[in-house]
């Protein structure tokens, strides 16, 4: 379509510009405009009226122009250059990245133009910057956004394996409309329906025993009870009896009911003065009496144990380790938890016991794994043995070892002294590794510290009574 106006601009009648003009008009039209000659030189650098992100250029001039470019511009502008020359200027306008110093690289979308009789090369460009930028933080927010999902979903995935893990019974009930957001699986037993149709179904339609309105109101009113108050409900279709102890949270603008199920009976009450006679009995008792943790931390501990350890305070022994009180530390400790561990109970273990002054103390432990508490816990009974055996070491030997002794006396006669005294003296020994071998569950070093022996010592009389392979 042609218009009068491009008439005119045919028709010659264009007057002369004056530079300044000309520089005017270029500068408005492009935010950057580069003369160069038939040489690849810059002649002229023109910075728009309103980019002040290009900074001084003055330098450019009577330079080429690949020395201002990026590597991966150069190539295009040496193709648009040679168009140029064979006089097909490039039509489309072309991106290249200007460099200019270690740090100044801006982007910029020339198109070409010729003009004059020597072929000079006119090159219009627009900044490509706050393009650059925007898409910059796009890009970024794009990222932003990603990792946002990622953590949703670890979130959403550790809160599905711990309601389908836990073994407590959780309900989210929605306050608005009283139905279920989510549940656990033993929540889902309780109540006889499966987890995946609980969700959404109301709450009260799964209780045989109040409607809706009273149900959200009775959970309401628990939950803000000072002392933590509790609903009693049952089940429609399991006709379980359960205790349910709501609270409330918000969560995106809604209030949601978190509510801990407990079916009654689960665990027997124990009555108030059961728990007084069995404190009494652990805090008066002549044993010392020592609870403690599967690695042998003390936890508590009565009257009796301070006084066989000479402590002053129970705080003095808290934190501390069993196995600091034992004459053989770790070794003792470690045989008494491994039969408790192993077979929830040991009777009774001899070894002796040093208090904070240094002094030894004889004692038998009896130790009993307490499994039925949310964390286990092992209770140590110490009897103090030194009294007994100072009466068996002044009246001889016990009645028990009567029989020993006969079958000792019966050999006199029949054997020399020396055979006696050295037969006897292997079974003895025989059956003090044996069992030193059997309460340290085969370890080898741990019995020869018990023992008193070196560890070669332990292996020849091991070789020597036939007990090397013996598991």
């Amino acid at each position: 379509m042609t218009t009068g106006a491009s008439s005119f601009w045919k028709s010659g009648a264009v007057p002369m510009l004056e530079p300044e003009i000309v520089n005017g008009i270029i500068g408005a039209a492009s935010d950057i405009a580069i003369v160069v000659d038939d040489t690849a030189q810059i002649k002229s650098v023109i910075i728009g009226q309103n980019s002040d992100s290009f900074g001084n250029l003055d330098h450019w001039e009577g330079r080429p122009v690949i020395e201002f470019l990026a590597d991966d511009s150069i190539g295009k502008f040496q193709k648009a250059f040679a168009r140029h020359q064979d006089g097909t200027a490039p039509a489309n306008a072309i991106e290249m990245n200007h460099e200019d110093g270690a740090t100044f690289k801006f982007p910029v979308r020339y198109t070409f133009h010729g003009f004059g009789p020597d072929n000079t090369l006119l090159m219009l460009g627009r900044d490509l910057k706050p393009i650059a930028e925007t898409q910059q933080q796009l890009v970024q927010a794009q990222i932003a956004l990603e990792q946002g999902y990622e953590a949703r979903r670890e979130f959403d995935s550790r809160y599905r394996v711990m309601l389908a893990k836990t073994h407590e019974a959780v309900v989210f009930v929605n306050l608005q409309d009283g139905r279920i957001s989510d549940c656990s699986n033993q929540a889902a037993a309780y109540l006889g329906v499966k987890r995946e149709a609980a969700e959404g179904a109301s709450f009260a339609q799964l209780l045989s025993d109040r409607s809706s309105a009273e149900l959200m109101e009775s959970l309401m009113n628990a939950s803000l009870a000072e002392t933590g108050g509790q609903v009693e409900v049952k089940a429609d279709r399991t006709d379980k009896v359960l205790t349910v102890e709501p609270s409330v949270f918000r969560a995106s603008g809604q209030r949601i009911l978190h509510c801990l199920l407990t079916q009654s009976g689960d665990v027997a009450p124990v009555s108030d003065a059961e728990t007084s006679q069995a404190l009494a009995l652990v805090r008066g008792a002549s044993d010392a009496i020592v609870f403690a943790d599967t690695n042998g931390g003390i936890l508590s501990a009565n009257d009796s144990f301070l006084d066989l350890v000479a402590a002053a305070h129970s705080g003095d022994v808290r934190g501390k380790n069993l196995n600091e009180y034992l004459l053989r530390g770790q070794i003792d400790l470690g045989v008494l938890l491994e039969n408790a561990n192993r077979t929830g109970h040991m009777r009774i273990y001899a070894t002796k016991l040093t208090n904070e002054l240094g002094a030894r103390l004889s004692v038998e432990i009896s130790v009993t794994k307490l499994n039925d508490v949310s964390t286990p816990v092992l209770a140590f009974v110490i009897r103090d043995v030194s009294r007994v055996e100072g009466v068996r070491g002044a009246g001889g030997i016990a009645a028990s070892d009567d029989s020993s002794k006969r079958n000792v006396i019966e050999l006199v006669g029949s054997a020399s002294l020396k055979d006696i005294v050295a037969e006897t003296t292997d079974v003895v020994e025989k059956m003090c590794i044996e069992t030193a071998v059997t309460l340290t569950k085969n370890n080898r070093v741990a019995a020869a510290e018990m023992l008193g022996l070196s560890r070669q010592s332990l292996y020849v009389k091991l070789r020597k009574f036939g007990l090397l392979s013996k598991e």
